[in-house]
């Protein structure tokens, strides 16, 4: 079975903060089966190509500033998938990605500020996996298949962790109702997902409404084009909607069965 999730991480501090949102991530964690182990993409590892994250025990890495001093205390102590990386790194190989192994690439807080709420014990294995910022959308999709089908192989899930809109320049109060063109643009991206739209996704910078504005740069909105190019147009299915600062989108989505797992616990309809 193919499992892919979409998180939108929000701010780090969202582990410290009242949030429909962190809700949501404690109640996942509690309603799901548990994977074996996850690929993680992640919005906050940034590479020309593809990089794949190596360590047998990957440190927690704080990369943000100006937060609370207890946010720099937290640790992450999950274990990391070595030898699936290596493998993962050959298997790409073959089939012509440019991908590298990095041996001590830490989690950054895409990775461990949403998957402390959802496992917090951090007994869930973990392989880093980047956003490879020198590829064509197109390309990025192609990766994406790949990585979905090496997941599904080997009992991983893939998860995609950035945010459905990102434009820290034009933040409101923490408690603002969602600006316009963050809700359009939010309402654009599940409804694309929701249809396995490869296509337009693969269009999205010119298709998407607010698409600059949204994001001005793109790191935060490719592991959602990731997530769902793992599908390869099977659609995905969003879990929760909410928004943090007036306009950063909170978007989760899943593929369908996982969608379905948790409905079911919670008496949905999914």
């Amino acid at each position: 079975m193919r499992n892919v999730l979409f998180l939108s991480h929000g701010s780090p501090s969202l582990i410290i903060t009242e949030h429909p949102a962190r809700d949501f991530f404690v109640d996942l964690g509690r309603r799901l089966p548990r994977p074996r182990g996850a690929l993680v993409v992640s919005a906050h590892y940034e590479t020309s190509t593809l990089a794949l994250g190596g360590a047998v025990r990957p440190t927690t890495l704080h990369d943000f500033y100006g937060f609370p001093e207890v946010m720099y205390r937290q640790r992450y102590p999950a274990e990391g998938l070595p030898d699936m990386a290596r493998q993962l790194a050959a298997e790409l190989g073959a089939r012509g990605f440019d991908v590298e192994v990095d041996p001590r690439r830490p989690l950054d807080h895409g990775v461990w500020s949403p998957l402390s709420l959802v496992w917090p014990q951090a007994d869930i294995a973990l392989l880093p996996v980047s956003v490879p910022m020198a590829l064509a959308d197109t390309e990025r999709l192609a990766l994406a298949a790949q990585l979905g089908r090496f997941a599904e192989r080997h009992d991983l899930w893939l998860i995609g962790s950035g945010a459905a809109t990102h434009n820290l320049g034009d933040r409101k109060p923490a408690d603002a109702g969602p600006d316009a063109w963050a809700q359009e643009f939010h309402d654009w991206a599940r409804d694309v997902a929701e249809r396995g739209d490869l296509e337009v996704l693969a269009d999205w910078r010119h298709r998407a409404p607010h698409a600059t504005y949204a994001h001005p740069t793109p790191e935060h909105f490719l592991p959602l084009l990731m997530t769902v190019g793992a599908l390869e147009g099977r659609p995905m299915k969003a879990l929760h909607e909410s928004f943090m600062f007036g306009n950063l989108s909170m978007l989760c989505l899943s593929d369908l069965a996982t969608a379905r797992w948790f409905a079911h616990d919670t008496g949905a309809a999914a």
